[in-house]
């Protein structure tokens, strides 16, 4: 098969990077979508985000080594993605000996303890965008993205929207792109609201208008795929990425991932529990297997073999005729 690589003149750079930033976004661009236009997130930052008993970490049907923060970073180490999110201090941690993986920071969090029964979701920051720039060029860390989750509903979403449209601007002042992860979320949003493809479609809406690079969105398994081409068709020229959910059957995740990006017509991934609960290698084979789909256009046997280690992805890629 053929696929089309991007060069540096198909980049889309958005007005509100700088002249001397330009080349510094494009070569961002390029690297964490490895010269295709798409995106294959690797999510580490659950270890806030879902910190609530520990359970997505440890226990029944979920690797022992999961345990261990370090976990993460092998995985981004060798298997092929596009960025590793994680929050600013697990980065600081751990980045002095995984420098060559490529880091989003996520720049605010919250745990999962708090429910909207109890009180309107707000994620604050933990870091700004200066501090992530001086860790970027302290550390020698390739650091070409920041994030931020934003709950549309919530009480407190015009904190969340300000604080979103500025870092989107300090992002893109510095040459790296924003990803923003939205979800309709807060006692005025209805369960039901909470998984509409059409609310979905506000959010990606809403990544669109702040001027987002990529939004980060759920996905409902039960919904049938094409009414998701209105999210995409919502988000113009800010690429969707869906979240890969909860870990499932790796068939299942892989036919689910198929329709996102060629039914729905999403630009990316973002996958955490159905990668860094596997074992390491069964983890960085179901990472190259997620590649596989998403950056290579390769369909869902060809990932399974590779998932089943009867196909390596540097096997797949060497009879792609890339133009």
């Amino acid at each position: 098969m053929e696929l089309k690589l991007l060069k540096p003149e198909d980049v889309l750079v958005p007005c509100d990077v700088p002249q001397n930033m330009v080349d510094t976004y494009i070569e961002n661009f390029l690297g964490m979508t490895h010269n295709t236009g798409k995106l294959m997130l690797f999510a580490g930052d659950q270890r806030i985000e879902h910190a609530k008993g520990n359970k997505d970490f440890c226990g029944d049907g979920i690797a022992p080594e999961d345990n261990d923060p370090e976990h993460l970073f092998r995985i981004a180490k060798d298997g092929e993605i596009g960025v590793f999110a994680a929050q600013p201090g697990l980065i600081t941690r751990y980045a002095m000996d995984y420098k060559e993986v490529p880091y989003l920071v996520k720049m605010n969090s919250k745990t999962n303890f708090v429910k909207t029964e109890q009180d309107d979701p707000y994620s604050s920051l933990v870091i700004n965008i200066d501090d992530i720039v001086e860790l970027k060029n302290n550390a020698g860390l390739n650091i070409p993205a920041v994030g931020y989750t934003v709950y549309l509903g919530s009480e407190y979403e015009d904190q969340m929207i300000t604080e979103s449209s500025n870092i989107i601007r300090g992002a893109h002042k510095n040459g790296m792109l924003a990803v923003l992860w939205i979800y309709p979320r807060g006692a005025a949003v209805t369960k039901d609201d909470e998984k509409d493809p059409h609310s979905i479609a506000g959010a990606a809406g809403y990544g669109a208008s702040v001027g987002a690079d990529f939004v980060k969105l759920n996905y409902p398994s039960d919904s049938n795929p094409k009414l998701f081409k209105e999210v995409a068709g919502a988000a113009g020229r800010t690429g969707v990425v869906f979240a890969g959910g909860s870990s499932t059957d790796p068939k299942e995740f892989l036919e689910r991932l198929y329709d996102q990006i060629y039914v729905s017509e999403a630009i990316g991934n973002a996958t955490g529990r159905n990668l860094h609960q596997k074992p390491l290698d069964e983890a960085i084979m179901m990472c190259d297997a997620i590649s596989a789909i998403t950056l290579y256009g390769q369909d869902v046997n060809t990932a399974m073999e590779i998932y089943e280690g009867r196909l390596t992805l540097d096997n797949v890629k060497k009879g792609i005729i890339f133009t």
